[in-house]
């Protein structure tokens, strides 16, 4: 349940501290006071979009925080097990495991946000996946959403538990659609398929008689220069051993005399031997040289029959590279690219199995969208039932809620289009929704389906935003012990204009618009005793409250 609500700086409150007791809470206030604010604000840090313009104006950033109870409380009216979905999905994203989830959010003036989950940053995805499991917010204009067929429908899937089962036959549908679209692409462009895959088999059978393997390339480039420049090679690596140690004055000979003179110099003067010790290195440097040269002397020769192999292997590699306009270096990769696109074109070709993978998919939609289609038809009498049975308190006795299911054609939704239909007075045929309710009874049918909805929910703060719009007399009581009673296994918050529901709450809020250096400010204020009495004689009889409506205000708050 919601415990605390912070807000600073957003749209037209400055600072705001709310606290929440469990139970049925009201909110009521002058339009245009900002009751309204409050959902919206709650809604924000539950991860709905926001932008500048929510900021307060002339200040940096809006700040909103709500603290909510996520386990099982001994003053809580809320039940461990409502509460559990919230706790195992705080853990399971280690956001922590305390009993309590703290959200955040911020945006600033220039539209930026960012969200917090117990202190940690989370993204706007995780703050509505966790809103889902602690607010259900029913809007002031849901009984205009019913007025829509898609919403009809996520009503009757929502409430008969089918949202999964929808989802997968949307992904069906999806598979199959694809499946069909992927056959008429073949048959349309057949012969332009068919021409690639020849192309592309030539190139492939080209590219693996010449057998080129990776790194190829570098190799025999390597091999060819050695090859072609092989005398040059030996004449100088023969000089260089002569130079080194095999000729008249050779540098190891000189180098040895010298070391020798100095040697014996040392031993007049030890002020030589460094000079000494440097030149030795030097000496086994050369003579490790000298072997090296040797060695690659003897490895090393002319062979002309080889070069003329490799040449005639750079020429072939050339003229491929040449003809399929590939870099000889990119020929190996080239090949698995080719031989990888051949093999799916190939596969792709074959239109008998396309067609039967789409039959296949067909069929997968076809037994899914027949599934959710039974358990919608055995949903839809039960709503229906419930929804009938609580539009008898809501002062349409006789009245009777159906829910029809019209067979139509295949759609990622299913096999059927759902349909609200009313009939508003005894002995009426029930008509589709949109058709024959009036405002009055519309507002009355979508609070009936509001308060049904709530009942099979497992989240445990509810939030009506003026869905009592559109209802007077004495259904006003009835709406409001309808909310009174749900305040007893949730915690409820109702923004109400209705004096009938506001004296039911448990807890009563007001909330005000004032004038602050010439910027308006929402200040809200927790009623008891005479405060609440004249708020509720405000609501009965406006601005001017008299001896008259307070009587009446304090018998409906005895009442309650």
């Amino acid at each position: 349940m919601l415990h605390t609500l912070s807000i600073r700086d957003f749209v037209i409150v400055d600072t705001l501290e709310l606290e929440f007791e469990p139970g049925f809470t009201v909110f009521s206030g002058e339009t245009g006071a900002g009751k309204s604010i409050l959902i919206d604000a709650l809604a924000l840090v539950l991860g709905e979009r926001g932008d500048a313009g929510m900021v307060r104006e002339g200040k940096a950033r809006a700040d909103i925080s709500a603290e909510f109870a996520t386990a099982h409380a001994p003053a809580s009216r809320v039940t461990s097990a409502v509460t559990s979905a919230a706790e195992t999905w705080l853990k399971e994203n280690e956001l922590g495991d305390d009993g309590r989830a703290l959200l955040r959010r911020t945006i600033d003036a220039s539209g930026r946000s960012k969200a917090w989950i117990n202190g940690s940053p989370a993204t706007l995805a995780q703050l509505r996946e966790l809103g889902d499991h602690l607010v259900d917010i029913h809007g002031q204009h849901a009984h205009q959403l019913l007025l829509r067929s898609g919403a009809q429908r996520a009503m009757l899937d929502s409430q008969a538990q089918l949202t999964r089962e929808a989802a997968e036959v949307a992904e069906n549908y999806r598979e199959w659609r694809a499946s069909s679209a992927q056959v008429a692409r073949f048959e349309t462009d057949a012969r332009a398929v068919e021409l690639e895959r020849e192309q592309l088999a030539w190139q492939v059978d080209e590219l693996e008689r010449l057998a080129i393997k990776p790194g190829e390339w570098e190799a025999i480039g390597d091999e060819h220069r050695r090859l072609a420049h092989a005398a040059a090679l030996i004449e100088g690596a023969q000089t260089s051993v002569d130079a080194l140690s095999e000729a008249d004055g050779a540098i190891a000979s000189q180098l040895s005399t010298i070391i020798h003179k100095l040697d014996q110099l040392a031993a007049i003067d030890p002020l030589l031997r460094p000079t000494l010790d440097a030149l030795e290195p030097a000496r086994i440097e050369i003579g490790e040289a000298t072997h090296l040269l040797n060695d690659y002397l003897a490895r090393v020769e002319l062979d002309p029959a080889r070069l003329v192999e490799v040449e005639a292997r750079i020429d072939a590699i050339h003229s491929m590279g040449r003809k399929l306009r590939i870099a000889p270096e990119d020929m190996p990769n080239e090949l698995d690219g080719k031989k990888t696109r051949l093999a799916a074109l190939e596969g792709a070709s074959d239109i008998d199995a396309m067609r039967a993978c789409e039959a296949a998919a067909a069929g997968s939609f076809r037994s899914a969208a027949e599934s959710l289609s039974s358990h919608r038809a055995m949903a839809a009498p039960r709503l229906a039932d419930a929804i009938t049975e609580a539009m008898q308190s809501l002062n349409m006795t006789g009245g009777r809620f159906e829910i029809v299911l019209l067979p139509g054609e295949p759609t990622a939704h299913g096999l059927e289009d759902v349909e609200f239909r009313v009939a508003a007075h005894p002995g009426s045929t029930p008509r589709a929704l949109a058709k024959v309710a009036s405002g009055g009874e519309l507002a009355r049918i979508s609070l009936a389906i509001s308060v049904i909805a709530s009942v099979a929910t497992t989240v445990p703060t509810l939030i009506f935003d003026e869905v009592d719009s559109g209802i007077g007399g004495a259904v006003a009581e009835v709406v409001g012990r309808l909310l009174r009673r749900l305040g007893e296994s949730r915690q409820v918050l109702c923004v109400t204009h209705l004096p009938q529901v506001a004296a039911l709450g448990n807890d009563h809020f007001a909330v005000r618009k004032e004038t602050d250096d010439a910027f308006a400010l929402t200040r809200i204020e927790k009623l008891d005793g005479a405060t609440r009495v004249d708020e509720v004689a405000r609501m009965l009889g406006g601005v001017a409250i008299t001896n008259t409506t307070r009587k009446h205000a304090r018998e409906l708050l005895a009442a309650s």
